[in-house]
């Protein structure tokens, strides 16, 4: 038995969560993180484990953690420089992608530029048609020009990406093959091995962004990997993966793009976990950091999934958990635009300089900034002593822009919060139109180090009736990683009509399917425990543009039951538009295979009932609702099983800031959840 230990990477602090395997007993830690030296944080982390719980590397039995390097790459545009080789006549696919504006309400918007520019997009000469035949054989000359070109344009990786690779990936091996023997050390990406889907942008973007990241990744990884031998821990680092399982930091390397949205899947995989704990089943997960709030549905534990989800400017279609993602975080700028109008975020502070309250360098007016002039925090200090609030830097950014706006710091710090709230209010009422969902049926699970700040004032501006702080907040999302499943998606493409006659063919392709999900999870990674098999397949009426997702029992297939398979559409289809036809055909498109290895899950531990009335620690001056009030200030750590109190008032603790403004009746759970019903 030792420690099993998961760690999130975020804008402003990398988060520990160590769990005790003999005991059950969590420890949590924050540090700053340091995104010009990713990965220094980790060990910086695993010191201060050693130093405050004595917890050793050596005792370390499982390492996981998320990592930001990847969507950084993309957002940042800081990844490698790269050539598209596509089938001939075909160069204009990521110039044409699906013809969408941007924001629709917005006629001068415009796509944005792809990561791999016009003038970088080779064609090959060959061709295949839609059922996998060759029409026009891979012409090896045009491979050769292609490669001289790109090696004289300074390529640094080829991507390719030729028509019909899904159904046959031979023309695009072959010119793998060919570059590997005439430039042996420059990366091939297939985009028939990255993510073999059909429609050619979908799969051709998806192969862009994996080896646009794919080199940084596997440096970072490799780094990462050194400096945990070198600290002592002995047990194979893991990687969380946007799907909300994890994968071994070496299958990593090649599987870079399973792991983009790591972080983020995380903690809506820890928010699902603290729901469970809390006995609600129906939530809404509120996750702030630093840079940007992230919001997901969770229905009885489990978070939603879906693909197509966006990463910087472009959309990546593997499975992830489907998150909304707002440019309002804790580290959110202010500013005043020409028109005297107060904008909040996208751009963010960071963890350099930061804040400017947090004292290293940042002068502009932040949220947190924000937060502090009111009154809501500097009452200790924040991230497990990391930081410490100045209050008289916080005021000095924030008159940086009261001035424009006519107004005192602490009506321009409650500006700031409001507008806020109010992009994350517009937000939440969009993703909650797209999944059917009326906020006012969830409960809102405010988590990252500055989701207790915002939660219940969003909460009280949706009308939802609870909002639930987890014990540990600030370090959620570390404690998804440590708990979430071993887990991988395999796809191939169908694309044929559902009916008795293609039942042989159904069962043999999902039967492949399985075979390479079994062989991943028993051989790549080494799981020796009971793992589950969930199928699924993309289905449409014939004659639609677009598919749905449809679950699917492992017995159906196997006793080709189309009836079955067929009523599950449409149940599907009516629940999703409210109208399906029995009568029409179905045509299915993709089968999926997802394999699910279980991770031990923590048990917490029950608190005795207590009796007693809490105490606040102290009365402290805050600006809320528009006047200075004097409400109490609770330490989380003094508040126990059956404790209850009123808002206004504020809570700190080590790894964040709760706080309640009036409206709300507080209470506390058999595991030390704070739950915040609105009153009504």
């Amino acid at each position: 038995m030792g420690y099993r230990i998961g760690v999130d990477i975020g804008g402003t602090f990398a988060d520990f969560c160590a769990l005790d395997e003999s005991t059950g007993k969590l420890s949590t830690l924050k540090v700053l993180s340091t995104p010009a030296e990713p990965g220094r944080e980790v060990i910086t982390g695993l010191g201060e484990l050693e130093r405050r719980f004595a917890i050793k590397p050596g005792a370390v039995s499982y390492f996981t953690h998320g990592t930001t390097v990847g969507i950084n790459s993309v957002i940042q545009r800081k990844g490698i420089r790269l050539c598209l080789f596509t089938t001939e006549n075909f160069v204009d696919v990521l110039e044409l992608a699906r013809l969408k504006m941007p924001d629709p309400y917005h006629l001068m918007s415009a796509r944005p530029v792809p990561l791999v520019t016009r003038d970088r997009v080779i064609p090959v000469s060959e061709r295949l048609l839609a059922d996998g035949t060759v029409e026009k054989p891979l012409d090896k000359a045009s491979v050769r020009a292609a490669l001289d070109r790109a090696k004289a344009m300074g390529a640094e990786g080829i991507v390719v990406a030729l028509l019909h690779a899904y159904r046959n990936p031979a023309h695009e091996r072959e010119v793998k093959r060919l570059i590997g023997e005439w430039a042996p050390g420059l990366p091939v990406y297939c985009s028939s091995d990255v993510w073999p889907i059909i429609r050619e942008y979908e799969r051709t973007t998806t192969a862009v962004i994996h080896g646009y990241v794919q080199p940084r990744i596997t440096q970072y990884l490799t780094s990462l990997q050194a400096a945990l031998k070198q600290a002592g821990v002995t047990t194979e680092a893991m990687v969380t993966k946007s799907n909300g399982g994890v994968m071994t930091a070496e299958l990593g390397k090649q599987s870079c793009l399973q792991m983009l949205l790591s972080g983020t899947a995380a903690g809506v995989i820890g928010a699902g976990f603290a729901a469970r704990q809390a006995g609600l089943d129906r939530v809404m997960s509120l996750d702030i950091g630093g840079t940007s709030a992230d919001v997901a549905v969770i229905i009885d534990g489990t978070p939603s999934y879906g693909t197509g989800e966006t990463v910087g400017e472009f959309p990546i279609f593997i499975p992830t958990v489907s998150v909304t993602s707002i440019g309002d975080g804790g580290g959110s700028i202010a500013t005043v635009d020409d028109f005297g109008a107060l904008k909040v975020g996208p751009e963010s502070a960071g963890s350099t300089p930061g804040p400017a309250c947090y004292g290293r360098g940042g002068t502009r007016p932040t949220m947190t900034d924000a937060f502090a002039v009111c009154g809501f925090i500097g009452h200790g200090n924040l991230g497990y002593d990391a930081v410490t609030v100045d209050l008289a830097k916080a005021r000095t950014a924030i008159d940086t822009i009261s001035g424009k706006l006519g107004r005192s710091a602490e009506q321009t710090a409650e500006a700031i919060i409001q507008v806020a709230v109010a992009g994350m209010y517009r937000e939440v009422s969009k993703l909650s139109s797209r999944q059917g969902v009326d906020p006012r049926d969830f409960a809102l699970l405010a988590f990252g180090g500055a989701g207790p700040m915002l939660g219940c004032f969003l909460a009280r501006e949706l009308g939802m009736g609870k909002v639930m702080i987890p014990t540990a907040p600030g370090v959620l999302s570390a404690l998804g990683g440590l708990i979430a499943d071993i887990k991988n998606d395999f796809i191939s493409t169908a694309y044929y009509m559902l009916d008795r006659g293609e039942t042989a063919r159904l069962k043999r392709e999902f039967d492949a399917l399985a075979r390479r999900a079994k062989a991943w999870i028993a051989e790549e990674q080494k799981f020796a425990g009971p793992h589950v098999l969930q199928p699924s397949a993309d289905m449409r009426y014939r004659g639609q543009s677009f598919e749905i997702e449809v679950p699917l029992k492992l017995e159906w297939i196997a006793a080709g039951d189309v009836d079955k398979i067929a009523g599950a559409f449409h149940a599907e289809h009516d629940r999703l538009y409210g109208h399906s036809d029995a009568a029409d055909a179905i045509q299915i498109i993709s089968l999926r295979m997802v394999v699910v290895g279980a991770s031990p899950q923590p048990k917490l531990p029950v608190q005795d009932k207590r009796s007693d009335a809490p105490k606040p620690a102290k009365q402290i001056e805050v600006f809320m609702d528009g006047k200075r009030q004097i409400v109490p200030l609770y330490r989380r750590a003094d508040l126990g099983y059956g404790h209850r109190f009123a808002s206004p008032c504020v809570i700190v603790q080590e790894d964040s800031t709760t706080c309640a403004p009036a409206g709300f009746d507080g209470s506390v759970d058999a595991h030390g959840n704070i739950l915040l019903s609105l009153k009504a």
